[in-house]
């Protein structure tokens, strides 16, 4: 399947008119994105609340747990992230784990109710060598019966080639932010490098996730863009985790005014509309979050959620926590799916959907 997108990057290095013929031919333009945005409260939730009855169980999530399977020491110097060689955050650059300590951990993940298994590694891209260990990680998960992801950043032909003969489920790479912002974040990848491997992933036949953060000092309308990006991919997302940035002591981030708590559970609820087949996953930045923030983030449309011990580097809520809310909402937690991506082709978008080493951008997982 040929994917196509709208680089908004590129598109201001063009002829107005030669802009105005792309945004026409979207199936959301950033304005239309950002009139979703403008709704009342009330009247977003009600249309969010309509889109997502329409395709999923209203009262059931997904649940992943996520391992950072290779920490620190990434050669990105993403703003928000704490596993960039490039920021002094005290966090020290390990080695890749053994493929028998990631099956442990994935054991433990299916005890506490965990579905989906995914594993980050902080690396601009993987070695052919690195891929090997990897595959037995991604075989020794799916033998568990858990839905497998990985996000281990830019990848080429042959290794996302790889990663789907091993079995791989779903590949997390994030776009962060919408292309207008993009450059006040990150320098050592560009946004097409991003798009480049997202094509390779779904070239291969593995579902795609992919997300961003917001609450990195981006306006609503670079929100706004963001959402257009993901919702005008052909097909869009399977997974879309929406982060909300967790600042780390260090990092350039550090310090950015927080978005406010309404504008985040908007988000959450314009990517529900745009794109009503995708998991939508609230990802990163849920531990800072009270419990009835996150009861309006379900209301808004989110189906998917990171569940207990650890979102790669930053904290998550604890499993037990996490339970004793689903049940106070009562909201299940959804059986795991193993769909092949094309499975979804047929309604030009697709059937299911997480961020990264660092709440969501780099494409490291969730």
């Amino acid at each position: 399947m040929t994917q196509t997108h709208i680089d908004l990057t590129a598109l201001k290095q063009t002829a107005p008119s030669a802009q105005a013929a792309a945004e026409a031919n979207a199936r959301w333009r950033v304005a239309d994105v950002a009139a979703l945005y403008e709704l009342p409260f009330n009247d977003l939730m009600f249309r969010a609340q309509q889109v997502h009855r329409e395709h999923f169980d209203a009262n059931a999530v997904q649940l992943s747990t996520l391992l950072s399977i290779k920490t620190g020491g990434c050669e990105e110097d993403c703003a928000y992230c704490p596993q960039s060689s490039h920021h002094d955050t005290e966090l020290e650059a390990g080695k890749l784990m053994e493929v028998g300590a990631v099956l442990d951990a994935a054991r433990a993940a299916k005890a506490n109710g965990a579905t989906r298994f995914c594993m980050g590694a902080a690396w601009r891209n993987p070695k052919d060598r690195h891929l090997e260990p990897i595959k037995d990680m991604i075989r020794g998960v799916k033998a568990m019966g858990l839905e497998t992801c990985v996000t281990l950043g830019m990848l080429e032909d042959h290794q996302a080639k790889a990663l789907a003969e091993a079995g791989l489920d779903y590949y997390n790479h994030n776009l962060d932010t919408s292309p207008e912002f993009y450059g006040k974040i990150i320098s050592t990848r560009t946004y097409d490098d991003r798009l480049e491997t997202l094509e390779r992933v779904r070239d291969a036949g593995i579902n795609v996730c992919c997300g961003g953060i917001v609450g990195m000092g981006e306006s609503r309308r670079e929100r706004a863009g963001l959402i257009a990006q993901l919702a005008n991919m052909e097909p869009y997302p399977e997974s879309v985790p929406i982060n909300n940035l967790v600042q780390v002591s260090g990092t350039p981030l550090e310090g950015t005014e927080p978005i406010d708590p309404f504008e985040f559970v908007r988000t959450i609820a314009v990517a529900r509309i745009t794109m009503p087949k995708a998991m939508v996953r609230l990802s990163a930045g849920r531990e800072q979050m009270d419990d009835a923030l996150q009861a309006l983030c379900f209301m808004a449309g989110a189906n998917s959620i990171f569940y207990g011990d650890q979102l790669l580097t930053t904290s998550n809520p604890q499993a037990e926590a996490d339970r004793k809310l689903l049940q106070r909402l009562g909201i299940s937690a959804q059986a795991a799916q193993h769909l092949p991506a094309d499975d979804h082709a047929h309604h030009a978008h697709h059937e299911h959907h997480e961020h990264h080493a660092h709440h969501g951008g780099c494409g490291h997982c969730e």
